[in-house]
């Protein structure tokens, strides 16, 4: 699952178990990402929070699909498979429209949004695509350029969550070795019961 110690959750207890039991899928199932943090509740915790409330907060005005796939996007920059695949999956499911989303994979592999995406959102990626590779070189303009594309500072402050938030979780999985054996691609919060579990993706 990755290369470090891991608890699983039948051999969990405490404050880990009652994280696991509010996050957990059928089968007692927690995401490799999400179990790569078990030797520390407290980390877990932390991800947990910035995943659901950046990514999955109901009062976010940029789209989720359009986050998922911007997640995807920053995700093949960084060269990390595991969030690739799982965040492929979970903006296919949420796009209902299979031909868009494979559309959507073919430009982003080549480095192409302009083939699917409207000049708008061609501005984000150009945005996420500085942040995640040159962050030192960010400057004001970068914002005004998002401004221009008439997106409000609370969609821009949105996108910027987004983008930060999956350079940190790539490293995270990169940076342990974190494997999606045994994980379920795309499952998202709306697929949990109505206990209010959720998953990662």
């Amino acid at each position: 699952m990755s290369w470090i110690e891991e608890i699983d959750y039948q051999e969990s207890k405490g404050k880990l178990r009652k994280i696991y039991d509010r996050i957990k899928g059928p089968g007692d199932y927690i995401d490799n990402i999400l179990k790569v943090h078990s030797l520390r509740p407290y980390s877990l915790e932390g991800h947990m929070a910035l995943y659901k409330y950046v990514l999955h907060n109901s009062t976010n005005d940029t789209p989720v699909h359009f986050l998922e796939a911007l997640g995807v996007y920053v995700s093949m920059l960084n060269g990390c498979s595991y969030c690739v695949d799982h965040h492929f999956q979970g903006m296919k499911r949420l796009l209902k429209n299979d031909e868009r989303a494979e559309k959507i994979n073919s430009a982003f592999r080549e480095d192409q949004p302009e083939q699917v995406f409207s000049a708008q959102e061609c501005a984000v990626f150009d945005y996420a695509r500085k942040l995640t590779l040159n962050p030192a070189k960010m400057m004001e303009e970068d914002v005004v350029k998002l401004r221009n594309q008439d997106l409000t500072d609370g969609e821009i402050l949105e996108i910027n969550q987004v983008v930060s938030y999956f350079c940190y979780a790539n490293r995270t999985v990169l940076g342990l070795g974190v494997s999606t054996d045994g994980d379920i691609l795309g499952l998202s919060p709306n697929d949990q019961t109505d206990e209010g579990n959720w998953s990662h993706s």
